[in-house]
Parts: structure tokens; C-alpha cells; sequence
């Protein structure tokens, strides 16, 4: 992963709820093992993900970032080779999960690294809303997501695909179950 540091970074432009603030500044530092399993879970296990190609690059109590490179596979029009729009979705998608599970994994530090990991087994997502702004177009894309809101039962995601250059290709809202 390229971010080793794996403390709790900047909230961004939106505000966290009064929870996710208090995650941000008690100054979350992950085990190294929690931010393995993590990876192991999202780029390995989750094996739509190995067909994404999605990586990890950052994660933080309230925010991950990933990307992915662009295959053949993956493109949507073959005479503009652009990525398909269900890619661009299904990534950001994915990518809000992760940032659920590290926002678990900020609110309960008191538990095992392994019972933590477990929770990534009751997430879902409930709905999910992507406007799409432009062609994606390029080698490498990256996925970011930020929790707004993490309840007992539900959280709230942005979510956001960029392309080369810090393009925005596509904005995001999510709403996850996470009991």
C-alpha cells in the first residue's frame, strides 16, 4: 500500500458526525494487522475486486482511497476505449465498503483485530446513487470514500472516481447496513 502511516488523516470538505469526529481525534493508529486484513479481504478475497483490480491505498478512520488500472476487460466502447460505467459503480461500490469497515474498525478498538475483520461479513449496501460527469478515459483511475455518518445501524458514503489528471469522472452516495 502506498500510505504506511494509517492514522486518522483529514476529514475533507464534509462534516462527520459527532462519532466519526471522535474517531478522527483520538488519533486512530491501526495494527498493521488490521490494515492486512483488510487488503487480504478487499483485494484478494473479494473476488470481484481481482477482476477490478483494485488496490488499497489509504485508509483512515473516516476515508480510503484505491485504484485500479485500466484492462481490456473492462472497457464499455471499444471504438473510444472507455471504461464501462457498471465498472465505475461496482468500484465505487466496493471502495465505500472499505471505508465502512475501517470506520468500524476506528469504533471499536476495543475488540480483537480478527473480530473487527469480522464485521465485513454483516455490511450491505442498501442503495447506492452514481452520476457520472464524464468519459473515463485513461490508464489508471483511483476511488475515494468518505463516511459521513456511521450509525448503529446504517452509514452514509461520498463517494468519487477520478481519472488522469484529478479528473472527476463520477460522484457517489451510499448508504450502507452495517448490523
Amino acid at each position: 500500500m502506498a500510505d504506511a502511516s494509517h492514522t486518522a488523516g483529514e476529514v475533507g470538505r464534509s462534516k462527520p458526525s459527532a462519532r466519526m469526529k471522535r474517531s478522527a481525534s483520538s488519533a486512530v493508529v491501526y495494527e498493521p494487522e488490521f490494515i492486512e486484513g483488510l487488503r487480504l479481504i478487499f483485494e484478494e478475497k473479494i473476488c470481484f475486486n481481482r477482476v477490478l483490480g483494485l488496490r488499497v491505498d489509504r485508509v483512515t478512520p473516516t476515508e480510503v482511497s484505491c485504484h485500479m488500472a485500466m484492462h481490456p476487460d473492462l472497457i464499455g466502447h471499444y471504438g473510444h476505449q472507455r471504461l464501462h460505467g457498471g465498472v465505475i459503480a461496482s468500484c465505487m461500490d466496493g471502495v465505500a465498503g472499505l471505508a465502512v469497515m475501517a470506520a468500524l474498525g476506528a469504533q471499536h478498538m476495543d475488540e480483537s483485530v480478527a473480530k473487527r475483520l469480522h464485521r465485513f461479513d454483516r455490511l450491505g449496501t442498501i442503495d447506492m446513487r452514481v452520476d457520472y460527469l464524464r468519459q473515463a478515459i485513461g490508464a489508471r483511475f483511483e476511488v475515494r470514500a468518505q463516511v459521513l455518518r456511521l450509525g448503529s445501524r446504517v452509514a452514509n458514503l461520498q463517494m468519487s472516481f477520478w481519472g488522469p489528471g484529478e479528473e472527476l469522472i463520477a460522484t457517489g452516495a451510499a448508504a450502507f447496513i452495517v448490523s
